[in-house]
């Protein structure tokens, strides 16, 4: 479980979270909507450790995110992070760049790394593409290679930050699948998004943010069909 309760985070005098309270259970797949700015990637990054908070805490599994005893390096292994940049090693092989982080963090062998990004590769549709070159993955496939990536670290809990914001339109759908697929395997994901449909579609519940502020959370069904808030209609009526 992942507990945030609330945590205010500012970038010198901009506030961007403004005491947010959000549960995330086991298996549960939350979206989170909204504009430009709302705050919605620097919670992800402040779930992850990658930003400090100034007030409130984060809590997964029991253990407090942004305490000085924390060893989130220990933490960051359970929960993996897929930015909208792929941040690939251009100089490594797919097989290479999804072995490293078993290999540099949790100290693992070769074999048994290159044994785990094998399955994860062929599990996100790119086990043909084990010695190719991120250069010659096409940006869907390149995104792919990250999931795969994060998920060598057998995380419990996957944090995706508009990962096909930075795809050509023909290639998003195929992300959103292998997405929709660890969705129905039941992991535990906050993915940040524009993509209405998907978060309609895959979601348990879908959190919209509003400068800061987490304005109305709900199922999808609720927020899609009858959201409550004024800033939620408004945003919806702009994005459909």
């Amino acid at each position: 479980m992942i507990e945030i309760e609330n945590v205010r985070k500012s970038f010198g005098a901009l506030e961007v979270l403004k005491g947010i309270d959000l549960t995330v259970s086991n298996g549960e797949v939350l979206t989170v909507i909204g504009g430009s700015g709302s705050g919605k990637s620097t919670l992800l990054t402040c779930i992850n450790g990658l930003e400090p908070i100034d007030a409130g805490k984060i809590t997964i599994d029991g253990t407090e995110v942004h305490a000085r005893s924390t060893n989130l390096n220990k933490l960051r292994a359970r929960v993996g992070i897929v930015f909208q940049q792929f941040n690939a090693f251009p100089h490594l092989t797919v097989r290479e760049n999804v072995t490293l982080a078993p290999r540099k963090v949790l100290g693992m062998g070769k074999a048994e790394a290159n044994e785990i990004a094998e399955k994860q590769l062929r599990h996100v549709g790119l086990g043909d593409k084990l010695e190719t070159y991120p250069g010659r993955l096409s940006g869907g496939q390149q995104q792919r290679m990250a999931i795969a990536r994060a998920l060598a670290m057998s995380p419990d809990y996957m944090l995706f930050d508009e990962v096909t914001s930075a795809l050509d339109p023909q290639l998003v759908g195929e992300v959103l699948e292998t997405l929709k697929m660890l969705a129905e395997e039941g992991m535990t994901m906050i993915l940040v998004t524009h993509e209405m449909s998907f978060a309609r579609d895959v979601s348990n519940r879908v959190a919209f943010f509003h400068k800061g502020v987490m304005a109305e959370i709900g199922p999808p069904a609720q927020i899609f069909g009858d959201p409550q808030h004024p800033e939620t209609q408004a945003f919806l009526s702009k994005v459909r």
